[in-house]
């Protein structure tokens, strides 16, 4: 153990400018909270496409027997659990994300495949928990809903250029990953690909996404990492608007982002 005590801000350049205690302490007690750090060149860098949530997104009230084995996984509002299973239904908030690996290495499970959970009700492997978040946020900055994806399966490994060659293929337990100028799909249609919106009452909200939102795979760049939208909700019909990468607005234009537009150009239903 070198150091000890490290309490970093995120913006220092070298682990020595981070807050540390001036002696190392080797306490026994204090091994299982130790980290180890692997510096490398090169990092992923993941970015999601904000304009295909903004053209996916619907609303779908799901009947409850066709939501169980979401239900196990935890996707549905705790509201959900009180519900008179299997009749009603859930108001789901759905939309397709497109992830896109624009760093300099490719983007790969922090586990092994030891490690990868078998989730026999719909039938796939989890790699590695929420690599993705869902939030509706209300304009007041308070959180309403949350969503999440547990990745299941990086297949897609899309090729958006000639010249790119897709590495990763999880047909039949193989590697998963995204190549370097590649990128994953989740659609629509795919189980917990959405926000859970049975009890929201209408009004005008903040719609957020984040990708590798714990930070636990290394990436060059985290700015880049989150997505919002306008949302206005009026109880039968949704709303999008200016969806964008979290720092593709200056700071002048986030505070008038958060006031709401008047005029909206996007009406899902």
């Amino acid at each position: 153990m070198v150091m000890s005590g490290v309490k970093c801000t995120g913006t220092e350049m070298a682990l020595s400018q981070c807050q540390h205690h001036k002696t190392v302490s080797c306490q026994k007690a204090a091994a299982k909270f130790a980290a180890g750090v692997i510096c490398s060149e090169t990092a992923s860098d993941l970015v999601l496409n904000a304009s295909l949530v903004q053209q996916t997104v619907y609303i779908e009230d799901r009947p409850l027997h066709m939501l169980y084995c979401a239900a196990e996984e935890n996707c549905l509002s705790k509201s959900a659990a009180k519900a008179n299973w299997p009749y009603g239904h859930r108001r789901l908030l759905r939309f397709s994300s497109e992830i896109h690996n624009i760093g300099r290495a490719d983007f790969k499970p922090k586990a092994g495949r030891h490690s990868w959970v078998w989730h026999a009700c719909h039938g796939h492997t989890h790699t590695y928990d929420l690599l993705s978040v869902k939030c509706l946020i209300s304009l007041n900055k308070t959180r309403l809903k949350t969503g999440h994806n547990k990745s299941f399966c990086i297949k897609s490994d899309i090729q958006p250029h000639e010249g790119v060659s897709k590495r990763y293929e999880c047909a039949n337990f193989g590697d998963q990953g995204i190549t370097v100028g590649c990128w994953d799909q989740y659609r629509h249609d795919i189980d917990c690909q959405w926000i859970d919106i049975t009890d929201v009452r209408p009004g005008n909200y903040i719609m957020q996404v984040v990708i590798n939102p714990n930070h636990e795979v290394a990436e060059s760049d985290f700015t880049n990492n989150a997505m919002k939208c306008n949302c206005k909700y009026d109880g039968h019909r949704i709303w999008f608007h200016n969806c964008h990468i979290g720092d593709a607005l200056s700071e002048e234009a986030e505070r008038i982002f958060e006031k709401y537009p008047g005029q909206l150009n996007n009406r899902i239903s």
